[in-house]
């Protein structure tokens, strides 16, 4: 979420970031996007009955901030069906390995358990299927013989930083946003 915020702060990047939602009251995110005088909003998820109703309300804050496309960053929650529909095309994440592998949590330890050679991350659209949708961009790192799970993570983190603002870039140019 920061290097999205700070690449949307070079004039010529073709998004402005309108808000920043979280679903964790004290989600750091939260703060920095303040900081940075953008709106915030907690909408808890804690607070609903189920998914659909929490996805609802997701759902209606972003039409009334008329945000126009969903970049996820640290939104550790699985979308239903509904929102994703309602998003296709316009909600994209970013996650730590070269999609379709390692879908999930725990991919750095994932991927050094089974001595892979190369990791990374993957820009992609969001679908009701947890890190299933369209590919947009890779980045990718090698798996060193001395890496841990920490030490990887920060070199696929440095890529993510990078790829995820090209990638936002690269989907508001296509939509003429």
């Amino acid at each position: 979420m920061r290097a999205l915020i700070e690449a949307a702060s070079v004039a010529d990047y073709p998004c402005e970031i309108v808000c920043v939602i979280s679903n964790r009251p004290e989600a750091a995110g939260l703060t920095f996007a303040q900081s940075r005088k953008i709106t915030t909003c907690v909408i808890d998820h804690k607070l609903y009955e189920s998914r659909d109703a929490f996805d609802s309300a997701l759902n209606d804050y972003l039409k009334a901030q008329n945000v126009e496309i969903v970049a996820c960053a640290g939104f550790m929650r699985v979308m239903t069906p509904k929102l994703t529909k309602a998003w296709a095309g316009r909600m994209i994440n970013i996650h730590p390995s070269l999609l379709p592998n390692y879908k999930g949590l725990h991919t750095h330890e994932r991927v050094l358990a089974d001595k892979g050679v190369s990791h990374g991350c993957t820009v992609h659209f969001v679908t009701a299927d947890l890190d299933d949708g369209p590919i947009i961009a890779q980045s990718f790192v090698p798996v060193l013989k001395d890496d841990t799970p920490d030490t990887l993570s920060s070199r696929v983190l440095v890529e993510e930083h990078k790829l995820y603002p090209k990638a936002l870039a690269q989907l508001a140019l296509s939509k003429n946003i």
